[in-house]
């Protein structure tokens, strides 16, 4: 896979739970965390998307914010 993005974190699925039309799945990048996304239904089903599967997590954003 070639994609733009810059920040590309591999991973493995921990849990993919779905709700009426959107899921989260969430995935641990190492060192106990996990970063968890939030996808439609339909973008799991088409992915094929299981727990125990290596993908990456692609953040694409224009802003992060910091609080404290």
């Amino acid at each position: 896979m070639r994609i733009s993005a810059r920040n590309q974190i591999p991973g493995k699925i921990v849990q993919v739970a779905k709700g009426q039309t959107t899921a989260h799945v969430r995935v641990d990048i190492g060192n106990g965390v996990i970063v968890t996304s939030s996808i439609t239904n339909e973008a799991v089903d088409d992915l094929g998307l299981k727990p125990g599967d290596d993908v990456v997590a692609i953040v694409k954003a224009s802003d992060v914010m910091i609080g404290k």
